[in-house]
């Protein structure tokens, strides 16, 4: 089957990161040839999140913020404890990472993917890196955490890990799709 009809029941897992301390690494290196630049979006509209959340998130069935008013995203987006960091390539975006302050010293990576066209570059180890050493450079940081599930992309659990974080927790659940699911676009 490669395809997931909008009103299928799927079944996926949440598992739920932690990183308790600054890794030892330094900032990295962009991949040879990569002409990319990464820029903080200030206060940005919500048509903007939305169109970087669908181009990452089409193929992975995130669907979560649709259900939310507008107004109610706008407010969350540009809230002080949020910053969101876009990465550019070729004047258009290839992906992105958002952080949130939770209080208490905890950051949470609240989003992070590239696009599918970008996927494969040696981008991804770059960005994810970039985004939990700028996290660990928020005044207070104590903590980063992160979740993901089985509906993300099949390596994202392992590239966590790989980067440092730990699973804490594991939930199972189900949701019924919203939109058509692509599969053969999902990387194996």
């Amino acid at each position: 089957m490669t395809r997931q009809c909008a009103g299928t029941e799927v079944a996926y897992t949440v598992t739920y990161l932690e990183m308790d301390k600054r890794p030892s690494w330094d900032w990295p290196h962009l991949p040879v040839g990569a002409q990319v630049s990464l820029m903080q979006a200030e206060k940005p509209p919500v048509w903007f999140f939305l169109s970087l959340y669908d181009a990452v998130g089409r193929d992975y069935a995130w669907e979560d913020i649709h259900k939310r008013e507008h107004a109610e995203i706008q407010e969350w987006l540009t809230a002080d404890a949020m910053s969101l960091y876009v990465l550019y390539g070729h004047g258009w975006p290839h992906g992105f990472f958002l952080l949130e302050d939770k209080g208490d010293g905890v950051v949470d990576i609240a989003y992070f993917a590239l696009v599918p066209e970008a996927i494969g570059r040696g981008l991804g180890k770059w960005l994810l890196r970039t985004a939990i050493l700028t996290a660990w450079d928020r005044p207070g940081a104590k903590k980063l955490t992160v979740n993901t599930c089985t509906l993300d992309h099949p390596r994202a659990l392992q590239t966590y890990q790989k980067s440092g974080f730990t699973p804490v927790r594991r939930e199972d659940r189900t949701r019924v799709l919203t939109r058509d699911r692509d599969l053969s676009r999902i990387p194996s």
